[in-house]
């Protein structure tokens, strides 16, 4: 019975230089080994087709039997195959192939898939995966270990990344162009205190910052706060005139060119804050998720709103 798997590459490879070279000793020559040698390869790999693979036209000249030309073409798939593994293998090595998980917050939504169609340009053999949460869903993905690397604001103490600076982040206050404060110049962060502000989920990082701002301006005052889930609710909630919001410029972009919603003139806004590039320390990164990281630090024009 003929067994594929009794078949070695060296067999193959001696029939191979056999019916390039056409005499047993040019093909020990060619394969840097004895001519006995190269007759026992052939010798066991006929024993294990069971068929003759060679048939002499002289004392030394060998013409391949047709049953050995359909094992050369295997060979040649072999070969094939084996050569675009290596040249894979080198790939993942140098980080220019494999795939990579990537997180981003929420409010990086509106400019993450353009980072994805870049990349697909620059690096065709590294698959970007998508993921995009809450600042408290990212965390814990980072926490087990779901993503390769993330892109955020502010930097977690727990659990321990390493973070790069990607670029600047402002943050401005968004609201309907009627809005009674929308030509007014210069204005004083107190005369604030007496609008509803919409504000994201409690787990956003945009909160934070939201609350953050409150404390500063209301003097200890309780400000009127109305709860969405997300930045497009948000949007929608300001566009309904249900208040004003503070929220990152990259999310409202379209919005402020368009002019649907206007950045109010206020004192010590935008707020600058920073998008940083993480990965977990307690994972050692690939070299392709390496080779994204340094993309993104090196190309945020390319793809963050101007």
């Amino acid at each position: 019975m003929k067994r594929a798997h009794q078949i070695t590459l060296k067999q193959l490879r001696a029939l191979a230089a056999v019916a390039q070279n056409r005499t047993i000793l040019e093909a020990s020559q060619a394969l840097g080994i004895t001519g006995p040698a190269v007759h026992s390869q052939l010798k066991t790999l006929e024993e294990t087709i069971g068929s003759p693979l060679i048939t002499r036209e002289s004392k030394t000249v060998s013409n391949v039997t047709p049953v050995g030309y359909a094992l050369l073409k295997s060979y040649e798939e072999i070969t094939a195959s084996m050569t675009r593994a290596i040249r894979d293998i080198k790939a993942m090595e140098s980080g220019n192939c494999g795939s990579v998980t990537l997180g981003v917050v929420s409010t990086g939504k509106y400019f993450a898939p353009e980072i994805v169609a870049q990349l697909a340009k620059e690096m065709p053999d590294v698959a970007v995966t998508l993921r995009v949460g809450n600042r408290g869903t990212i965390l814990q993905g980072i926490e087990r270990g779901e993503y390769d690397i993330c892109i955020m604001g502010r930097p977690p103490r727990m659990p321990v990344v390493e973070a790069k600076s990607m670029a600047p982040h402002p943050h401005i206050i968004i609201a309907r162009p009627d809005h009674l404060l929308a030509q007014k110049k210069n204005i004083d962060a107190v005369e604030l205190v007496d609008e509803s502000f919409v504000i994201r989920e409690m787990g956003s990082g945009t909160r934070i910052l939201t609350e953050r701002f409150f404390d500063e301006i209301a003097k200890g005052r309780e400000l009127k706060k109305i709860e969405m889930t997300s930045n497009e609710t948000i949007k929608q909630s300001v566009l309904s005139s249900l208040g004003i919001a503070l929220l990152s410029a990259h999310t409202v972009a379209n919005e402020l060119e368009t002019g649907r919603l206007i950045a109010l003139d206020v004192v010590g806004v935008p707020i600058m804050r920073t998008w940083f590039v993480t990965h977990s320390t307690r994972i050692k990164p690939s070299l392709v998720s390496l080779q994204v990281r340094d993309w993104l630090l090196s190309n945020p024009h390319r793809f963050l709103p101007k």
